[in-house]
């Protein structure tokens, strides 16, 4: 469970680094879901989900409020989900999410990312076919036996429930992500550390310490990216 755990600690040290970067994906990805059907959450399940992972990153209100109301409004930006693969070094392997406005942008900035720090992109399909779609969540205060107890008594089949460190982190069908949270609502959870949809690899590396270091500056260098909504890896960081 390393990259996995690994991923949890990511997860949980983006909520207090680059708040101003954070907010602004929320924000566009807020106004694609609104967008995308009736701008309430009561009636648009996407929004909802969205609406439900932003609490775990603090989003402000007021952020919420002024992507539902552009979508209200009948904004006129039009963005595509994109999804890059690429390689980094010594086996390492990436998914970029994007939403962008302006394929021919975000192509040549991911491009570039990967160019300039070590990496090459891949064909559609020659890195995801390595990654697993999955709700994941984390959380404190209970234990992975009740958890499953929740799960069950719900009729919900998870992927796996486990205890690392302080956190229990349960890995579900994606699917599955509104029914798993209320039934883990249910037995009092209410602060959940990740409620995220990610791309887990289904085995992690370890590399260099000089490997490692030309990976971080291609991740760091593709999330600074404004298109990017997400990177994935395969890399068991230190």
């Amino acid at each position: 469970m390393g990259r996995k755990w690994n991923n949890i600690k990511e997860k949980k040290a983006q909520k207090d680094k680059n708040t101003s970067r954070i907010y602004a994906k929320f924000g566009k990805e807020i106004y694609v879901a609104a967008k995308s059907g009736e701008p309430d959450p009561e009636s648009n399940q996407t929004l909802r989900l969205v609406l439900e992972r932003a609490k775990t990153y603090s989003i402000p209100r007021n952020i919420i409020d002024r992507a539902i109301e552009k979508a209200k409004g009948g904004g006129e930006e039009d963005y595509d989900e994109l999804r890059y693969e690429g390689f980094g070094p010594n086996g390492s392997m990436l998914i970029v999410e994007t939403l962008t406005n302006n394929f021919n942008r975000t192509a040549s900035d991911v491009r570039a990312a990967f160019g300039k720090n070590g990496g090459n992109m891949g064909v559609n399909g020659s890195v995801a076919y390595m990654f697993d779609h999955t709700a994941t969540f984390a959380f404190e205060g209970k234990s992975a036996d009740e958890v499953f107890e929740a799960l069950m008594e719900a009729d919900l089949d998870a992927r796996d429930v486990i205890e690392e460190g302080d956190l229990t982190i349960v890995y579900a069908e994606p699917d599955q992500f509104a029914q798993v949270q209320n039934a883990l609502r249910g037995i009092g959870i209410e602060d959940f550390k990740v409620a995220e949809f990610e791309m887990l690899p289904q085995n992690d590396i370890q590399l260099s310490e000089a490997d490692q270091e030309q990976i971080e500056k291609l991740i760091d260098a593709l999330e600074d990216l404004e298109d990017v909504q997400h990177v994935f890896h395969n890399v068991e960081l230190a």
